[in-house]
């Protein structure tokens, strides 16, 4: 059956300004959430069930958005993480082999609103002039009073613990218990294709809450641990900072992507902050500092590590640098077993420029054991 965006929708944002589209499917709804937006021209089902975009207002730059379907093995997480979808040209036919349904009835089946017809282009140009900001979606048009009530209630990004919110309850393993290493991952947020791209390298993988002790962690005996990627700022995460510490206090080979980056730094006295608009898309430049190398990267974040704190750290080093804004890409300490980077080297989606990370963890768990 083949629908048509037919009813008015609005996006307001918390300072009053207004854009508008039509209801995706038809259908009447309002979302909430901070509004983004991801410049990466393919992967959005990857991009929708990323736990790092929970509680967010998705704007896909890519002019057209369900042309290729989805595929339920492509998911990153159990579901769609998004709060909201904000596009152009929505497609309700799509044209590949390998897609098991189209995108609206993938998104239907999660109950996600969203609205299409939206001058993305304009939307995208104000938030990066006016910063990320809260915002409503919604087909409720007359109702502007109203709408701008409800999202007066919806809290600041800035301060906000949202890892409990995608973290598993119980403890799981994922990969093959006869690999060579065994890693404790801390899931704040985690995707599942950094779980693939572990277990392919020989490790097999016990997957724990957010708030896990160091104590439960360690009775599992790990050669070495991770810390996930994940939504919200990283600061309010007590629990996870405080394991961080006595991972490194003990000096246990770990790695850190993206929000797990953030907690290293915290661990370390290094502070975080809210970006403008954060960085999200698959074709962000990286400088590896230690090699020169450039990287072209999958990045998905809203808070970054302050990079003087880190430079004038006398244990930890900057290992790769942002090229766009100069912002902390990577880390190391220079006394432990540690390093992170803020990007995604298992990409999905994204290239693959930066899966050495992987190796290099690896790496460091062998040179600990031997």
């Amino acid at each position: 059956m083949k629908y048509q965006a037919k009813k008015k929708a609005i996006i307001l944002l918390e300072d009053g300004t207004i854009f508008y589209g039509k209801a995706i499917g038809n259908k009447d709804g309002s979302a909430v959430g901070e509004v983004c937006f991801n410049t990466g021209m393919t992967g959005y089902q990857e991009i929708f069930t990323d736990p790092s975009y929970y509680g967010q207002l998705m704007v896909t730059t890519n002019a057209h958005i369900g042309n290729y379907g989805t595929n339920k093995d492509e998911n990153e997480s159990n579901g769609v993480k998004i709060a909201g979808l904000i596009c152009k040209n929505f497609s309700y036919n799509y044209s590949r082999p390998a897609a098991d349904q189209g995108l609206l009835e993938f998104l239907e089946e999660s109950e996600l609103f969203g609205i299409s017809d939206v001058d993305t282009r304009a939307l995208v140009t104000y938030i990066r002039e006016n910063g990320a900001m809260n915002a409503i979606i919604s087909t409720d048009v007359d109702n502007i009073d109203k709408l701008k009530e409800t999202l007066a209630e919806v809290p600041n990004m800035n301060g906000l613990e949202l890892a409990s919110k995608v973290s598993v309850t119980e403890p799981y393993y994922f990969g093959n218990e006869d690999a060579t290493y065994k890693i404790a991952a801390l899931d704040v947020g985690i995707k599942q294709n950094i779980l693939r791209n572990l277990a392919k390298r020989d490790a097999y993988i016990k997957v724990f809450p957010y708030n896990t002790t160091y104590e439960d962690m360690k009775s599992w005996n790990p050669d070495g641990y991770f810390l996930s990627n994940g939504p919200g700022d990283p600061q309010p995460l007590e629990s996870a900072i405080n394991v961080t510490k006595t991972i490194i206090e003990n000096d246990h080979p770990l790695f850190g992507i993206c929000l797990g980056h953030q907690i290293i730094a915290l661990a370390n006295g290094i502070g975080t902050y809210k970006m403008h608009h954060g960085h999200r898309g698959i074709n962000h430049p990286v400088k590896n500092m230690i090699t020169g190398k450039g990287e072209i990267t999958s990045q998905n974040h809203g808070f970054s590590v302050d990079r003087e704190q880190t430079e004038n750290h006398p244990d930890v080093e900057i290992t790769h640098i942002c090229l766009n804004d100069g912002t902390v890409g990577g880390l190391a300490m220079k006394s432990k077993n540690v390093f992170s980077v803020q990007y995604h080297p298992e990409a999905s989606p994204g290239p693959h420029d930066a899966s050495y990370l992987f190796d290099e963890f690896i790496e460091r768990i062998k040179s600990a054991k031997a």
